[in-house]
Parts: structure tokens; sequence; C-alpha cells
């Protein structure tokens, strides 16, 4: 059984797993499955939006697909919920993003 296989037959015990669902839109994206990651990021930021790390990853796929508005926002969605978290790494990951994208 593939990853991809493992990590969906885990969400049917567990659909709201926020974990698993990270690791399956990393799975789709070493596929150069960006529509599959991008759903599966977009589903877990909406049920659980303080899970701060899935924000890098969504802005640096929007990035790729060429939508620096949507990755800008992104970011800064990201660096609000890690500031509220008091997540300072992961804030610095995504300013650092954010800076790259817009200077």
């Amino acid at each position: 059984m593939d990853r991809i296989a493992q990590i969906k037959q885990l969400l049917l015990a567990t659909p709201n797993d926020s974990f698993l669902k990270h690791a399956l839109a990393l799975e789709y994206i070493k596929l150069n499955d960006d529509a599959a990651a991008r759903q599966q990021f977009e589903e877990l930021l909406a049920h659980e939006p303080g899970y701060v790390g899935s924000y890098y990853h969504l802005g640096k796929l929007l990035e790729r697909a060429g939508d620096k508005a949507a990755a800008i926002s992104v970011y800064e969605k990201g660096m609000q919920m890690a500031k509220a978290g008091n997540e300072r790494h992961a804030y610095n990951e995504l300013q650092s993003a954010y800076e790259e994208l817009v200077y």
C-alpha cells in the first residue's frame, strides 16, 4: 500500500485529523499534484486555522502556481495565527517567505 493510500485509510477512522491531512497534502506535492494538495491544505485550515505549518506549504504552492496575491494572503493569515499561538519559529518562517515575495 502506498503512502497516500495508507494516510487515506487512517483518515477514514479520524477524518478531522489535521496531522494526517497535512501529511496527505505533502504526499500530493511530492507527486506534483498541487490541485489535490491545495484542496487538502484549504480543508485543513478551514477546520483548524491554528495549524500554522500548513500556511507555509500552501503559500509556497500558490507561489509555484503564480498566484502571488493568494500566497501573500495565506502568509499574512499564517503570521496572524502563529502570533496568536505564540509560535515564533513558524512566524519567522512565514515572515521570511512573505518578505521574499513582497520585497
